[in-house]
């Protein structure tokens, strides 16, 4: 008991908390916030630069799929238009309609569009132009977070030559058009393949920016496009795993039959539904993934059974622990303090040993498509 009660205080120590008591609060907000917190992101700019397509390319979509935003050279959004990601439904990416279109200038732009609903804008243009320029400065006038994307980077560098060239040259009259704002970061993004150009470096920006609880929605989000954001997203799970044994912990405390064996198993098997699909392992994403790469044969990696082997003995060993941890809930005080460490390290390893066999099955999946 006294190595289990040493798990349990180091846990306490990862919380930055000083009583078990604080320490679960702490896990409660941090299990929701991995669970629950939504991410309203406003995609803007002209007309005809690309924001449907960034937001369909997000969400692992193409134009005519199921769900797709419309995208078009003429103005196919008249209201902004809200696009769930299909397996974060609490990320929402909205369409806003074109600024400088016949139906909006930038000054009437900021009244019809809601701008408080949205925790950051992102404005797409493939040259920057003064409606550009006049958004920004109206975001920026209310302290919100805003964000420039070149657009279309594949095509210019296609046509002129000298990736390298181009990209310095575009980025150069990026930061001449808009010093006025304070020299804002541009990111150079191609939505046709996320993995070229700037896409990450604009994930790394927005992570490092974002509020500590709206971080964990942004990452499971994004789409993978290179092993280091797979490892990001790993890693945003390992530091989670702390929060979900203490609130295990704390339920099994409760002298009440089952309880805790039904409250574990939603908690583990939210758990692992998560990574499952943050890392791309579910059929849609890998036939994506086929489809983008040209490599049909990574379809047949597509009934990974890891999910369902994982619930199976996940459950076995949790319905055998909570017949244990009932029992030494009814024993007053000790007896709950038994109960809670049973459930926290049982938790624990089960969410650890999980997580390192979806992880593994990621990172084999990444070195078929040779994204190593």
């Amino acid at each position: 008991m006294s190595s289990q009660s040493s798990d349990i205080k180091r846990a306490i120590r990862m919380s930055g908390e000083f009583t078990l008591k604080s320490a679960k609060k702490k896990a409660q907000e941090q299990i929701d916030h991995l669970f629950n917190v939504s991410l309203h992101v406003a995609v803007t700019g002209e007309t005809g630069t690309g924001k449907s397509t960034f937001i369909n390319a997000y969400r692992g979509l193409r134009h005519g799929d199921e769900g797709a935003a419309e995208t078009g050279v003429t103005e196919t959004t008249t209201e902004p238009t809200p696009y769930e990601h299909p397996t974060v439904p609490n990320v929402v990416l909205w369409d806003l309609p074109g600024v400088g279109s016949i139906k909006f200038t930038a000054k009437t732009y900021v009244k019809k569009m809601q701008f408080e609903k949205y925790d950051f804008f992102l404005i797409i243009s493939d040259r920057f132009k003064e409606n550009d320029f006049m958004l920004a400065k109206a975001i920026q006038k209310r302290k919100n977070k805003f964000y420039f994307i070149r657009s279309k980077v594949d095509s210019a560098v296609q046509h002129e030559g000298d990736e390298g060239t181009i990209l310095s040259k575009i980025r150069k009259d990026c930061q001449e058009n808009l010093k006025e704002l304070g020299n804002p970061p541009v990111f150079l993004i191609s939505s046709k393949d996320l993995s070229a150009f700037e896409f990450e470096e604009l994930v790394s920006t927005l992570n490092s920016e974002l509020p500590e609880h709206k971080k964990y929605a942004l990452l499971q989000s994004v789409p993978i496009t290179s092993v280091a954001m797979l490892e990001k997203k790993i890693s945003m799970f390992k530091k989670a795993i702390w929060a979900a044994a203490i609130a295990s912990g704390g339920i099994a405390a409760v002298p009440v039959p089952g309880l805790s064996f039904a409250c574990d198993t939603v908690i583990v098997m939210s758990f692992f539904t998560r990574c499952y699909y943050a890392f791309g392992l579910d059929d849609r994403s890998i036939e994506k993934l086929s489809e983008r790469l040209n490599k049909p044969e990574l379809k047949s990696l597509k009934k990974a059974p890891h999910l369902k082997e994982l619930a199976e003995s996940s459950v076995l060993r949790m319905g055998a622990s909570a017949a244990g941890e009932f029992l030494c809930s009814m024993v007053p005080v000790v007896g709950n303090a038994a109960a809670a460490t049973m459930s926290f390290s049982m938790t624990r390893d089960l969410l650890e040993n999980g997580l390192t066999v979806l992880a593994d099955e990621a990172r084999m999946v990444l070195k078929e498509a040779g994204l190593e």
